[in-house]
């Protein structure tokens, strides 16, 4: 849709913007978003994009936009996109390579995962601004209690599960990450490098 109200004449309309000046995430200089608003582009209808890059493994936390649908548009390496469908509740993983994309309807919950290094692809909306709602604030806003008492769940457990989670995580897992492995034994921590777990060895293509 155009923007009808926008005075085209005016000095303060802008027509190209630089994406380098509006970093919406940063995890390291391998694994950073930058993003396209009618913030930062005022002649923009209802559209927007991010423009993502990762390294094997990371990952786009699960998240939902509640004011826009998304295209996934890989421009080099491979991905896996990972949809819940609320309509049949199953979750489905679309693996990508360049030049494929994927859709993600309004509202819907996923993540997307990255199968090489060097991987960029684009996110983009039909919406001027998305909103996002990401799991880890899910997580750490929700009140142990709550979690607790609604599953069935011991409190300490879940209370200690989340303590960690200090931040929004955007890109997972944390540079700091300290992961959780069971050997035969009770769970102990230990760093753990992300391509110990590649993709596709827990996620299975839709049939």
């Amino acid at each position: 849709m155009a923007v009808s109200y926008m005075d085209f004449t005016s000095p303060s309309t802008k027509f190209t913007y630089d994406l380098t000046k509006n970093t919406l995430f940063r995890k390291n200089n391998r694994n950073y978003i930058y993003a396209l608003t009618s913030q930062q582009l005022n002649t923009l209808g209802n559209v927007s994009m991010l423009d993502v890059f990762l390294s094997k493994g990371n990952i786009i936390e699960p998240h939902i936009h509640q004011n826009a649908s998304e295209l996934v548009y890989v421009a080099s390496g491979s991905v896996i996109v990972s949809i819940f469908n609320p309509y049949t509740l199953e979750f489905k993983h679309y693996p990508l390579s360049a030049q494929q994309a994927a859709s993600v309807p309004q509202g819907w919950w996923h993540y997307i995962t990255a199968r090489e290094d060097g991987t960029h692809f684009l996110a983009i909306f039909d919406a001027p601004i998305p909103q996002v709602i990401y799991g880890s604030d899910i997580l750490r806003f929700t009140p142990p209690e709550a979690l607790a008492r609604t599953y069935c769940l011991n409190q300490q457990t879940v209370k200690k599960a989340f303590e960690p989670l200090k931040d929004t995580v955007v890109i997972g897992p944390p540079a700091d990450c300290q992961q959780p492995r069971v050997q035969n034994s009770p769970v102990y921590r230990q760093q753990v490098p992300l391509h110990s777990y590649p993709p596709e060895q827990y996620f299975q293509s839709p049939s």
